[in-house]
Protein backbone atom coordinates (compact mmCIF):
# COMPACT_ATOMS: atom_id res chain seq x y z
CA UNK A 1 0.00 0.00 0.00
CA UNK A 2 2.52 2.60 1.04
CA UNK A 3 3.99 2.29 -2.89
CA UNK A 4 0.12 3.72 -3.62
CA UNK A 5 1.02 6.50 -1.46
CA UNK A 6 2.26 10.19 -2.06
CA UNK A 7 4.30 12.16 0.77
CA UNK A 8 4.20 15.77 0.15
CA UNK A 9 4.60 19.27 2.39
CA UNK A 10 1.79 19.87 3.79
CA UNK A 11 -0.26 22.92 2.61
CA UNK A 12 -2.66 25.25 4.53
CA UNK A 13 -5.26 23.78 2.31
CA UNK A 14 -4.90 19.90 3.78
CA UNK A 15 -5.66 21.30 7.24
CA UNK A 16 -9.16 20.64 7.36
CA UNK A 17 -8.85 16.95 6.71
CA UNK A 18 -5.32 16.60 9.08
CA UNK A 19 -7.93 18.00 11.78
CA UNK A 20 -10.71 15.44 11.35
CA UNK A 21 -8.39 12.66 11.51
CA UNK A 22 -7.08 14.08 13.98
CA UNK A 23 -9.81 13.93 15.68
CA UNK A 24 -10.88 10.35 14.58
CA UNK A 25 -7.78 8.76 16.04
CA UNK A 26 -7.84 7.59 19.70
CA UNK A 27 -5.35 8.58 22.06
CA UNK A 28 -4.82 12.13 20.66
CA UNK A 29 -6.15 15.36 22.06
CA UNK A 30 -7.36 18.30 20.53
CA UNK A 31 -6.12 21.27 21.91
CA UNK A 32 -7.43 25.34 21.55
CA UNK A 33 -4.17 25.24 19.84
CA UNK A 34 -5.06 23.03 16.96
CA UNK A 35 -7.56 25.46 15.92
CA UNK A 36 -6.99 26.16 11.89
CA UNK A 37 -6.16 29.88 12.55
CA UNK A 38 -3.07 28.59 15.16
CA UNK A 39 -2.10 25.71 13.10
CA UNK A 40 -2.21 27.72 9.63
CA UNK A 41 -0.05 30.29 11.39
CA UNK A 42 2.58 27.15 12.34
CA UNK A 43 3.03 26.18 8.87
CA UNK A 44 3.85 29.65 7.52
CA UNK A 45 6.16 29.92 10.51
CA UNK A 46 7.86 26.54 9.47
CA UNK A 47 7.13 26.47 5.60
CA UNK A 48 8.26 22.79 4.36
CA UNK A 49 8.38 21.15 7.56
CA UNK A 50 5.08 19.30 7.97
CA UNK A 51 4.27 16.87 5.48
CA UNK A 52 0.98 14.46 4.61
CA UNK A 53 0.59 11.48 3.43
CA UNK A 54 -2.07 11.26 0.03
CA UNK A 55 -3.72 7.83 -1.21
CA UNK A 56 -5.80 8.86 -4.26
CA UNK A 57 -7.30 12.29 -3.06
CA UNK A 58 -7.53 11.03 0.57
CA UNK A 59 -5.51 12.82 2.88
CA UNK A 60 -4.43 9.35 5.57
CA UNK A 61 -2.00 10.70 7.29
CA UNK A 62 0.38 13.34 8.21
CA UNK A 63 2.84 14.63 10.71
CA UNK A 64 3.34 18.75 11.71
CA UNK A 65 7.15 19.49 12.39
CA UNK A 66 8.98 23.08 13.37
CA UNK A 67 11.78 24.03 14.79
CA UNK A 68 12.78 27.13 17.31
CA UNK A 69 16.45 27.73 15.73
CA UNK A 70 18.06 25.56 17.78
CA UNK A 71 15.89 21.85 18.13
CA UNK A 72 12.77 20.36 15.97
CA UNK A 73 9.75 19.36 17.52
CA UNK A 74 7.31 16.90 16.00
CA UNK A 75 3.60 16.81 16.62
CA UNK A 76 0.60 15.11 15.95
CA UNK A 77 2.04 12.26 13.60
CA UNK A 78 -0.98 10.15 12.64
CA UNK A 79 -1.98 7.23 10.20
CA UNK A 80 -5.71 6.25 9.43
CA UNK A 81 -5.85 3.53 11.02
CA UNK A 82 -6.88 1.14 8.93
CA UNK A 83 -3.49 1.70 7.18
CA UNK A 84 -1.64 1.28 10.02
CA UNK A 85 1.53 -1.36 9.83
CA UNK A 86 2.24 -0.07 6.57
CA UNK A 87 6.03 2.34 6.99
CA UNK A 88 3.30 5.04 6.55
CA UNK A 89 4.81 6.82 9.80
CA UNK A 90 7.95 6.06 9.62
CA UNK A 91 8.06 7.29 5.96
CA UNK A 92 6.43 10.76 7.67
CA UNK A 93 8.91 10.82 10.05
CA UNK A 94 11.68 10.62 7.55
CA UNK A 95 10.56 13.31 5.77
CA UNK A 96 10.07 15.39 8.91
CA UNK A 97 13.34 14.69 9.62
CA UNK A 98 15.29 15.20 6.49
CA UNK A 99 13.49 18.60 6.25
CA UNK A 100 14.81 19.59 9.64
CA UNK A 101 18.34 18.42 8.95
CA UNK A 102 18.16 20.40 5.41
CA UNK A 103 17.43 23.68 7.80
CA UNK A 104 19.93 22.98 9.83
CA UNK A 105 18.62 21.09 13.04
CA UNK A 106 19.94 17.79 14.19
CA UNK A 107 18.17 17.28 17.43
CA UNK A 108 14.61 16.89 17.46
CA UNK A 109 11.83 15.90 20.14
CA UNK A 110 8.20 14.67 20.43
CA UNK A 111 5.94 14.61 23.44
CA UNK A 112 4.14 11.76 23.91
CA UNK A 113 1.37 11.00 25.97
CA UNK A 114 2.01 8.72 29.07
CA UNK A 115 -1.06 6.41 28.78
CA UNK A 116 -0.23 5.95 25.02
CA UNK A 117 1.77 2.88 24.94
CA UNK A 118 1.79 2.14 21.03
CA UNK A 119 3.08 6.11 20.57
CA UNK A 120 5.63 4.78 22.81
CA UNK A 121 6.43 1.60 21.53
CA UNK A 122 6.56 3.13 18.31
CA UNK A 123 9.17 6.11 18.69
CA UNK A 124 11.46 3.68 21.00
CA UNK A 125 11.49 1.11 17.51
CA UNK A 126 12.05 4.57 15.44
CA UNK A 127 15.47 5.19 17.49
CA UNK A 128 14.07 7.79 19.58
CA UNK A 129 15.10 7.72 23.45
CA UNK A 130 12.79 8.62 26.10
CA UNK A 131 13.98 11.01 28.38
CA UNK A 132 13.64 10.76 32.44
CA UNK A 133 15.92 13.60 33.06
CA UNK A 134 13.16 16.40 32.64
CA UNK A 135 10.28 17.50 33.20
CA UNK A 136 8.47 19.70 31.14
CA UNK A 137 6.38 22.57 32.80
CA UNK A 138 3.51 24.61 31.14
CA UNK A 139 1.65 27.94 31.60
CA UNK A 140 -1.54 28.21 30.60
CA UNK A 141 -1.91 32.41 30.36
CA UNK A 142 -5.31 32.18 28.01
CA UNK A 143 -7.70 31.04 30.44
CA UNK A 144 -8.30 27.73 28.69
CA UNK A 145 -8.16 24.69 30.51
CA UNK A 146 -7.43 23.12 26.73
CA UNK A 147 -5.09 25.52 25.21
Amino acid sequence: MIDAVVFRPMEAADYRAFLALMRETPGVVVRDADAPEHALRYLARNPGLSFVAIAGRQLVGGVMAGHDGRRGYLNHLLVHRQLRGQGIARALVEHAIAALDAAGISKSHIDVERDNARGQGFWAAQGWTRRDDLFRFSLVHSGSANA
